[in-house]
């Protein structure tokens, strides 16, 4: 029953509606709100769907302006199973996908009421229902909560009894609540009193979206807000005029509320242009500015000596007469060349000088201030002065000098010299004017001839050794005759002999058999001796040498009795030929070996290396560095691999007098060539030379019988690369650190004998049972000229060489040092610490030179010390002057050996944010069905069966995962460890992201 009373009651509610305009809270500012509908805008009747008739009751009221507004009211209190309903007009969604009815109204206290019977209701309830178009009808859809969609039942904060004297009035109730996903064109809102005395004052519904807005250095549309409340809707941005992206996707969220959040990825100005009005605008630097890259930085005046030509300025011009280099940052003020060396001082000693000046007045603004020398001579009386030979020495140097003084030696004696000394700096090269210069005229004195360069051994028996030498580079004159000096290497040199020669050969007779002799020479001029050449060490035959000699050269004769007398015939001849052939080779010295040792600038009694092709006949270098052991002493045990030319097996030797032991044979195939053979022996030929605990020790060769051998010490354990991988995380790190220095004092040894290995791996290297390791492989030169099957040796500049080993000067120039050995020893440092990991994964050889190009290095290995990265760092200097010598890196691993304290600092892995270059490309996990499509992406589907086993088989799972877990689940590899592992941490940060931002 609809109350007269009841309704009167409620008039003081009307009569309070001007309040809620003051009441309406308005959103945020950072959302937008688009309004659906609002009863507080009707300035005629409502005309909502009443049921049934005598329920829900439509009154007019006024706002706070006097405005007619609409509202709708229901007080049948006194009537059991009330069950009213009001239905509003069809409401188009216009895209949204969620719904916001804001709902002011207030509600009678039930206990307020006299005679309240027990049915009195303080809530109602909110539905929904989608169509496509108004279709609605008093009957249709029905007036019950199926078809409708019921969204909430809402009670009052606060209700209200009747006005008292007081002034007191009812209690305004908001209330929001939201519905969706909704996608019809439209639906319909109503609302459902089941036995309350209420008043519904207005209905708002809106939707919500984000606001278009300038966002790091982009702008992002208006974007609605998604189906959920707790969804967040991604939208692209787009950079601002002139601004260029710095990370991709460029992203903001908008959340349910029409907040935007969590940024990612920016935009900035790129160069010549500035931020400005708070990062919304990147603006052109004005006239006289520049900005020579993208960045938040601002634009710059510019440097001295320079200017721009236009707004927008990446750089500034240099004005005339003044230049920067390519290395020189924009910031750096323009510069220009160096004027004259002042006040040059010379001081001449027989055919050396010294010169010293005093700089530049002006050095051109610049610290890079350098000094040339040009050296011409004026002598001879041939006219104009010619550049000076080569043979002119400079100390320190000749060309970029620092200090301005240098020494200069190996002139000519009485010769007029012109010596210009340039000044020089950064921009000299782009000056089109040459070099400005202070010049010094002088002359030499007499002196005596340079010292002898380089003896060769032409001949040796049993008692004589027959030398030839170079004439002196300086002779200085006439050589009036040569000065030998000779003595035992173990005997005093106070003891020593000398011999007289007119010409540049001699032949040392009375000498010891099988007894090494240094030998010395000097030349001779009217103006005296010249200094004695560098020792060097020549052998004479031992009588079992020269035996066996003399048979190698006498012919085999088979007959009768009267052979004999031609038997004897054939050793006189062969003995004149032999005298013969000793005096003709004196007349073809540059084909003859260099000494056997040298102490010019090696230390006393160091060898040099020999490169056993520049012999002649290869043949004699092997048998001059490598024992021949004859078959009988050889037994092979058993196939134990495969070489380039051959099979490799293990067996034992036993030489005559010895005991036995076990040796590595490796085997020339049947059917070589003669090629094939001397390219064979020749690795003999060089190991043959070494001797030293941490190189690979030649036993000897087979070459009179087949098949032909190289017989070297036995290795237990094989090559280094293999056992690390076998014995994965076996090894303290003081072991390993061990281990490297055995192949760096290898290598030094290797150094100090001129020898470039040019193929230093770690699968080059080999261990034995207690664990030291010997560098072999002493083949690399045949790769460089011969095809080969082994992708580990690729193509560059017509040879083939090993990439991921070798210094980039090497492969772009073929420019082998002992420099660009200690490249490729810090990538054996990370072989060793990686436990054999293949440097640089799975890179094609081509992306690994473009990434070393572009300054990437490799990463520490697991768990590796951060003093021991650093020392791959120093060896993978770009610039070889710059890098480590073998024997500093000796010095510095037996430093850290002594100190293991200085170990135990690691490099950790990296987080997500800073991975390594080839960390970076980790794919976003989400964009994966299933852990095994990551573990494809990441290279790592050898693992599927693993993680399914192990229970790893969801990405929550997968992103708790520890290095432990990784173990367990069977990942043995350091390399694959690593892998995982920095995959699993850019998945759990990108999982932490997408947390944070939902919450």
């Amino acid at each position: 029953m609809n109350s007269p009373a009841l309704r009167s009651q409620m008039a003081p509610l009307i009569a309070v509606m001007h309040i809620i305009a003051l009441l309406w809270i308005m959103p945020p500012i950072w959302a937008v709100e688009d309004v659906l509908m609002d009863s507080m805008t009707a300035t005629a009747e409502l005309g909502w769907m009443i049921y049934p008739s005598v329920g829900w009751e439509e009154v007019s009221g006024y706002d706070e302006n006097m405005n007619t507004i609409r509202t709708y009211q229901v007080c049948n209190v006194f009537d059991a199973n009330q069950n009213n309903w009001v239905r509003t007009k069809y409401i188009r969604r216009r895209g949204a996908q969620r719904i916001h009815v804001e709902i002011k109204f207030s509600v009678r206290d039930c206990s307020s009421i006299p005679n309240v019977p027990g049915s009195c209701k303080e809530t109602f309830n909110l539905y929904y229902f989608e169509s496509d178009s108004d279709t609605a009808t008093k009957v249709y859809p029905p007036w019950m909560e199926n078809p409708w969609i019921k969204v909430d039942t809402i009670a009052a904060d606060e209700s209200f009894s009747q006005v008292d004297l007081g002034g007191r009035v009812m209690k305004i109730n908001t209330e929001v609540r939201s519905f969706g996903p909704v996608s019809r064109n439209g639906f319909y809102l109503a609302f459902q009193d089941y036995g309350a005395c209420m008043s519904l004052i207005a209905v708002r519904v809106f939707f919500r979206k984000c606001p278009r807005i300038v966002r790091n250095g982009a702008v992002f549309p208006e974007t609605l807000s998604g189906a959920e409340s707790t969804s967040l809707v991604a939208a692209r941005g787009t950079c601002i005029p002139n601004g260029e992206e710095v990370d991709v996707p460029i992203k903001l969220y908008c959340n349910g509320d029409g907040e935007w959040l969590v940024p990612i990825g920016r935009c900035m100005c790129k160069a010549g242009h500035e931020a400005a009005e708070n990062g919304t605008v990147c603006k052109a630097c004005s006239s006289g500015f520049f900005k020579p890259s993208q960045g938040d930085q601002p634009c710059q005046q510019c440097p001295i000596n320079s200017r721009t030509t236009n707004e927008g300025a990446t750089n500034c011009v240099c004005r005339v007469g003044y230049y920067r280099t390519d290395s020189d940052p924009a910031q750096m003020p323009c510069t220009t060349v160096p004027s004259a060396p002042q006040r040059v001082v010379s001081s001449v000693n027989e055919t050396s000088l010294r010169l010293e000046w005093i700089p530049p007045r002006d050095n051109g603004g610049r610290h890079d201030l350098v000094y040339n020398i040009i050296c011409k001579s004026c002598g001879s009386g041939r006219g104009a002065c010619t550049r000076c030979g080569d043979n002119v020495q400079f100390v320190p140097r000749q060309l970029g000098l620092t200090e301005p003084r240098v020494h200069i030696s190996e002139l000519l004696a009485h010769t007029q010299y012109t010596f210009e000394i340039q000044a020089v700096n950064g921009v000299s090269d782009q000056s089109p004017y040459s070099p400005q210069f202070a010049s010094v005229n002088i002359t030499t004195n007499q002196a005596a001839p340079s010292m002898v360069s380089i003896m060769h051994q032409v001949s040796r028996t049993i008692d004589s050794i027959t030398l030839s030498w170079s004439q002196p580079d300086q002779p200085n004159g006439v050589i009036l005759d040569y000065e030998l000096q000779y003595f035992e290497k173990n005997t005093a040199e106070l003891n020593s002999s000398t011999l007289r020669s007119q010409t540049n050969t001699a032949v040392v007779r009375g000498l010891k058999p099988g007894t090494i002799y240094v030998f010395q020479v000097r030349a001779r001029t009217v103006a005296g001796f010249g200094r004695f050449s560098g020792k060097m060490y020549f052998q004479t035959m031992t009588e079992e040498e020269y035996d066996s000699s003399l048979k190698e050269k006498l012919p085999l004769i088979i007959g009768s009795a009267a052979a004999g007398v031609v038997f004897l015939i054939s050793v006189i001849v062969l003995v004149i030929v032999c005298n013969r052939r000793g005096s003709d080779r004196t007349e073809s010295e540059f084909t003859d070996k260099l000494q056997h040792y040298t102490s010019g600038h090696l230390s006393p009694g160091m060898k040099i290396y020999i490169d056993p092709f520049t012999y002649e006949d290869p043949n004699e270098a092997v048998r001059e560095f490598a024992k021949e052991i004859d078959m009988s002493c050889v037994k092979i045990e058993q196939v134990i691999g495969a070489g380039e030319f051959g099979e490799v097996c293990s067996g034992n030797l036993r030489l005559p007098g010895k005991r036995e032991i076990l040796v590595a044979i490796k085997t020339l195939k049947s059917g070589y060539t003669e090629k094939q053979r001397r390219d064979f022996l020749s690795e003999a030929s060089i190991m043959g030379q070494f001797d030293h605990p941490n190189i690979i020790h030649l036993e000897g060769v087979v070459t009179k019988s087949c098949p032909v051998m190289i017989i070297t010490e036995f290795m237990e354990n094989g090559s280094l690369d293999s056992f690390l991988r076998q014995n994965d995380g076996q090894f303290t790190v003081i072991q390993l650190v061990g281990m490297l220095r055995g192949i760096a004092a290898g290598m030094k040894y290797l150094c100090d004998m001129n020898y470039v290995h040019r193929d230093l791996a770690a699968r080059n290297i080999l261990v034995n049972s207690n664990l030291v390791c010997k560098v072999s492989d002493f083949g690399l030169s045949r790769f460089l000229e011969e095809d080969t099957s082994d992708p580990t040796y690729t193509s560059a500049l017509g040879g083939k060489i090993p990439i991921r080993w070798t210094a980039p000067e090497a492969i772009q120039y073929r420019k082998f040092t002992s420099s660009s050995d200690v490249w490729s020893y810090g990538i054996v440092m990370w072989e060793v610490m990686s436990y054999g990991e293949r440097p640089y994964w799975d890179m094609s050889n081509q992306d690994v030179i473009n990434a070393i190009e572009q300054d990437y290095r490799l990463p520490p290995p697991m768990d590796c010390p951060s003093t021991l990265h650093q020392l791959m760092l120093d060896c993978w200097q770009k610039d070889r002057n710059n890098r480590p010598k073998f024997s500093q890196i000796v010095n510095t691993l037996d430093k850290m050996i002594r100190n293991p304290n200085s170990l135990k600092a690691t490099t950790p892995l990296s987080s997500g944010v800073h991975l390594p270059l080839l960390d970076r490309s980790t794919p976003d996990f989400s964009s994966f069905n299933s852990v095994d499509e990551w573990l494809d992406a990441i290279k790592m589907g050898q693992y599927k069966e693993n993680f399914a086993n192990e229970g790893f088989s969801s990405f929550d799972a997968v992103s708790q995962m520890t290095l432990d877990d990784i173990l367990r689940v069977g990942v043995t590899l350091a390399g694959h460890q690593k892998k995982i592992l920095n995959s699993v941490q850019m998945m759990r940060a990108q999982m932490n992201q997408i947390q944070s931002v939902e919450v």
